[in-house]
């Protein structure tokens, strides 16, 4: 019986090597972040080693993504982290819930939440791994955007609006 098991299971991994998710290569940055704020160089570039893998439309795939169930488990996280924030779309969302995104990238940068633990794990993505100054950067810039939509638009249009219950 354990012998059967076995041989089904293995037969299981097997095949699932042959099953291939789509890859998040659009690179369509038509509504990127940087297109409507200021980016310097060096926030960029934290952006790109620490968050554009997980959440805008252009992720860097590893080797080990070929081999299943991994690349399941990536495509999941990267849709995942997409659905939260997608720096690719970011311009397209209501002024209200860019206001909204920068508060959350303030916060989960400041309680180390980001990037997550699991993106670094095994030194793999070593640049991801911030030093505080690099925090305190990404921190520093975002809040200086939601300071420049309040100097550009109106309180109440910066207020997310409470959703109805069903």
């Amino acid at each position: 019986m354990k012998k059967k098991i076995l041989i089904a299971l293995i037969v299981l991994l097997v095949g699932i090597q042959f099953v291939h998710q789509e890859k998040n290569e659009s690179n369509d940055d038509t509504y990127a972040i940087s297109t409507k704020y200021l980016v310097p160089e060096n926030v960029n570039h934290i952006l790109k080693v620490a968050c554009n893998d997980c959440h805008s439309n252009k992720s860097t795939y590893p080797w080990y993504n070929n081999i299943q169930p991994v690349g399941f488990f990536l495509t999941h996280h990267i849709n995942d982290g997409k659905k939260h924030l997608n720096l690719s779309t970011f311009t397209k969302l209501p002024i209200a819930v860019q206001n909204h995104k920068l508060e959350e990238i303030v916060e989960t940068v400041e309680k180390k939440e980001m990037p997550m633990e699991s993106y670094t794990y095994f030194g793999l993505h070593q640049e991801a791994n911030l030093s505080q100054e690099q925090r305190e950067m990404l921190i520093t810039w975002a809040k200086a955007q939601m300071d420049s939509l309040k100097a550009h638009y109106p309180a109440d249009s910066l207020v997310m609006k409470k959703r109805k219950q069903s």
